[in-house]
């Protein structure tokens, strides 16, 4: 899986959380939870959807490194051993 295939994965399970957000228009930095109103619960939701669809481990104190847009991305990415592209 490339980088650009993790990004478009992680924009669709945004879009089941938060379908009346447009995750298409995040930058890099922002912050997941305040860009797209998302609460805790819903934060929660998406580690877990990201667990499953990319079956990588995501141990709470690795959470912070989810909370921005990039970060996300990047964890994956490392996570799963992903591609560049």
């Amino acid at each position: 899986m490339t980088r650009d295939e993790i990004k478009q994965a992680l924009v669709d399970e945004l879009g089941r959380i938060a379908p009346e957000a447009d995750a298409n228009s995040l930058e890099s930095g922002a912050d997941i939870r305040e860009e797209l109103d998302i609460d805790s619960f819903d934060f929660l939701n998406l580690i877990i959807a990201l667990h499953e669809r990319f079956k990588v481990d995501i141990p709470e104190r690795d959470y912070p490194r989810l909370f921005t847009f990039g970060g996300a991305i990047d964890y994956i990415a490392a996570a799963s051993g992903a591609a560049n592209g």
